[in-house]
């Protein structure tokens, strides 16, 4: 069964960096476009998840929310099955709970990356704070 664990979240500055981490498991790896999102604190569990970035499953395709676009980069390692995302000039607006989220092939013709309700296998999620 698929499993993601995510890493690397913590306190920074505002204008800081951090780089999260989430391994999988080989058997949804391989085949699976990665994403990250993120959930504002306060809400209660299960709520709208914000998309914050995607990438296909070679590498070749990435895609960003507006608000990360230009200070956020993912990125994937195939070989140590892990997918990573590195955010610079981070903003108290950042503040919030990363996940990871793994999404097998349907076959459809076209995918709405960005709704959170799609993806099959999601991390434990680490938290980020961003001070002012």
């Amino acid at each position: 069964q698929g499993r993601l664990v995510e890493s690397g979240g913590g306190l920074v500055q505002a204008g800081g960096s951090l780089t999260l981490s989430c391994a999988a498991s080989v058997d949804i790896f391989t085949t699976s476009t990665m994403a990250w999102f993120r959930q504002y604190p306060g809400l209660a569990p299960g709520l709208e998840r914000e998309f914050v970035a995607r990438i296909s499953r070679d590498g070749g395709t990435t895609e960003y929310s507006e608000h990360v676009k230009d200070r956020f980069t993912i990125s994937r390692d195939n070989a140590k099955k892990t997918v990573y995302l590195q955010m610079n000039k981070l903003e108290p607006e950042d503040t919030a709970i990363y996940y990871c989220a793994a999404l097998l092939p349907s076959g459809a013709a076209w995918v709405n990356y960005r709704s959170y309700r799609l993806y099959d296998h999601w991390g434990q999620g680490t938290q980020v704070t961003v001070s002012s």
